[in-house]
């Protein structure tokens, strides 16, 4: 009797086994094809690494220039007196720089993060310009990491391709400010709304810049607070904007 109970259980464990042997035999066929890239599947968080930029545009001071293409272990950034910059920005008004998280499921972001951990008692490695934009020009929407790194990877290609590719830079960073909802990409709000709005001003499409300025205001209001939010001299800096676009337009409408 006991038997007759066990052998229904055994086939389908068996057939289970089967098939797991299958879809396992699978994969490493589309990984060697190509068509997906591997993962390590005991790495379940979603960051491996961080990756600082600072603004392309030649106005970064000499500590922010030198910091930008840095990436970081996880464990190092978590320390409370983590920074990215060996020495403090030195303009009054602070340049604008972004740490991202990446997972990096790409074969250019793997190679980076095996240096990385080659390095772990430093915690950290430096990119060349060109090193860097091999990372971010390399296959990201094909890995594994596409919908994890997205947003970062927008982020990044705006900071570095804004004196390249002006146009691809306001697309990206519109769609990080439109996009940007989870805890993890808030940090990057602020210097997207900031260097869009100067890459439109500079364009001088006023109508534009006007248009992300309102946005920006309604998205962070003075009686709002959190770590998320802009800064008293980011704040200032937007205001000027503001005062800028302003005049622009009236003069336009005049002339």
């Amino acid at each position: 009797m006991l038997s007759e109970f066990q052998s229904p259980d055994i086939l389908l464990s068996l057939i289970a086994v089967l098939i797991l042997l299958v879809i396992w035999q699978y994969y490493k066929m589309q990984v060697m094809a190509g068509r997906i890239l591997a993962v390590d599947i005991f790495d379940r968080s979603g960051v491996r690494m961080y990756l600082y930029v600072a603004s392309n545009d030649g106005q970064a001071c000499k500590s922010c220039s030198a910091a930008s293409g840095r990436i970081f272990l996880p464990s190092l950034v978590a320390k409370d007196d983590f920074s990215p910059l060996e020495a403090v920005c030195m303009k009054p008004n602070p340049c604008t720089g972004v740490l991202v998280g990446l997972y990096g499921g790409w074969s250019e972001a793997r190679s980076v993060l095996d240096q990385l951990r080659s390095h772990h008692k430093e915690g950290h490695v430096q990119l060349s310009l060109s090193e860097l934009q091999r990372v971010v020009d390399g296959p990201w929407e094909r890995s594994i990491s596409a919908e994890t790194d997205r947003i970062s990877m927008y982020m990044l290609s705006a900071m570095i391709n804004e004196e390249a590719n002006q146009d691809v830079a306001i697309g990206n960073y519109g769609y990080v400010i439109e996009h940007a909802k989870d805890v993890q990409h808030l940090t990057l709000l602020v210097p997207g709304f900031l260097r869009l709005t100067q890459l439109l001003v500079r364009a001088e499409r006023w109508a534009e810049a006007l248009k992300v300025i309102e946005q920006f205001d309604s998205r962070f209001p003075s009686s709002g607070a959190g770590r998320h939010f802009p800064s008293v001299k980011q704040r200032d800096t937007m205001r000027i904007m503001k005062t800028q676009v302003l005049k622009s337009q009236l003069m336009k409408m005049t002339a």
